[in-house]
C-alpha cells in the first residue's frame, strides 16, 4: 500500500533476488506488504514468510495461501521458520528502518514534524519508550548513543542540555525535546541535525542494530545453496553491518581464514557497488533518497548447520 509505505529500489530488490516460482522466500520486514506483492506476483507454488512486530502491520496482511504473515521481529527468524516447519529459504528482502506510515503517524513519536509523546516504539507491547531514555539515561549513555546512533559531532553539549532541563520538568513530548534542542543548534543545518537525534532515540529504543545483526548471523544456517540475501538500509551504520557481513561473514568486519588460508564466508557480493535509487525514483519518492541496496550469494552449504 503506497499510502502507507512507497518501497525503495522496489525493482532493483526484487530483481535481485532471483526469485524462482516453486521457492520459499522470506520478507523480513513486511509493513505495508509493497516487496511481498511483488514477490507474490513471481511465485507460482512457492511460499513467502512476512515479518513485522508492529501492530499497524497487521492490517495489511495478504489473504492468499503461498503467503504467511509472522507478528513478530525479524531477529526470531529461525524459531519461526522452526515453527512453520521450514527448514531452508532461497531468499531474505529486508527493507530496514521507519516507513513512511510511522512517520506521518502523528501519535507515534517518530517525526520532528508532529507534537507527540515521545515514544518510538515499533513493537508497543515493549516497556522502554523514547521518553525512558530521554528522562532516566545517564548524561554519558545520552552522550553515547548520540555519537554512535546519530553520528552527532558534539553529543555531549546536547546530552548536558537534556540533563539540565529534565530536572525542572519531565520530558514527554517530541516538541518539548525539539524546544529544548532547537537553540543548540547550528541554524542552517537544525532539522537534519534534529532528525539524527530523533534516529539514535528510535534505535536504542527499538534496539534496531542488536536486531539486524541477529538476523544476519541466522542466515548462516537457514539459506539453500545460492540463495539470495537483499538488504536494503538507509544509515551508514546498518549499512556497514551489511557490507562487513557479506564480505567476512560477521558485523565487525573481522577477517577469518581456514587453514589453507581461504576466507571464510557464507556468502559473496553479487553487486560490487551499493546500489542507490535513481534520480527519477528520488523525484517520484524522496525518502528513498538514503536508501542503498546490497545484494549477495549464498557460497556454503553446511550440513546440520
Amino acid at each position: 500500500m503506497e499510502t502507507y509505505h512507497t518501497p525503495a529500489l522496489l525493482n532493483e530488490s526484487i530483481e535481485g533476488m532471483e526469485i524462482r516460482p516453486d521457492g520459499i522466500y522470506v520478507d523480513a520486514t513486511f509493513g505495508g506488504g509493497g516487496h511481498s506483492r511483488a514477490i507474490l506476483e513471481r511465485l507460482t507454488t512457492g511460499k513467502l514468510i512476512a515479518f513485522d512486530q508492529d501492530e499497524d502491520a497487521k492490517a495489511n496482511a495478504l489473504d492468499d495461501p503461498r503467503f504467511i504473515f509472522v507478528h513478530h521481529n525479524f531477529r526470531f527468524l529461525r524459531h519461526f521458520l522452526r515453527y512453520h516447519n521450514i527448514e531452508r529459504i532461497d531468499g531474505l528482502l529486508a527493507d530496514l528502518g521507519v516507513s513512511s506510515h510511522h512517520f506521518d503517524s502523528c501519535d507515534r513519536g517518530f517525526s520532528i514534524r508532529h507534537n507527540a509523546e515521545l515514544d518510538m516504539r515499533m513493537n508497543v507491547q515493549q516497556t522502554l519508550k523514547a521518553a525512558d531514555i530521554i528522562n532516566q539515561y545517564s548524561e554519558e549513555q545520552l552522550a553515547r548513543i548520540f555519537k554512535l546512533y546519530g553520528e552527532i559531532d558534539r553529543p555531549w553539549r546536547i546530552a548536558s542540555q537534556i540533563v539540565r532541563e529534565r530536572q525542572h520538568k519531565p520530558i514527554q513530548t517530541t516538541r518539548q525535546l525539539v524546544q529544548i534542542l532547537t537553540p543548540f543548534l547550528p541554524p542552517y543545518q537544525r532539522t537534519k541535525e534534529l532528525a539524527k537525534i530523533f534516529q539514535a532515540l528510535r534505535i536504542e529504543v527499538n534496539n534496531e542494530l542488536g536486531a539486524l545483526e541477529d538476523l544476519l548471523e541466522q542466515t548462516k544456517h537457514v539459506f539453500n545453496p545460492r540463495g539470495r540475501l537483499v538488504i536494503i538500509s538507509y544509515h551508514s551504520l546498518e549499512d556497514r553491518m551489511v557490507k562487513n557481513f557479506i564480505r567476512y561473514g560477521n558485523v565487525e568486519g573481522k577477517a577469518e581464514k581456514d587453514l589453507y588460508g581461504n576466507m571464510i564466508a557464507p556468502f559473496e557480493a553479487v553487486n560490487r557497488k551499493v546500489i542507490f535509487p535513481t534520480e527519477q525514483e528520488i523525484e517520484k519518492n524522496p525518502r528513498a533518497r538514503s536508501a542503498r541496496l546490497r545484494i549477495a550469494r549464498r557460497t556454503v552449504y553446511e550440513p546440520g548447520s
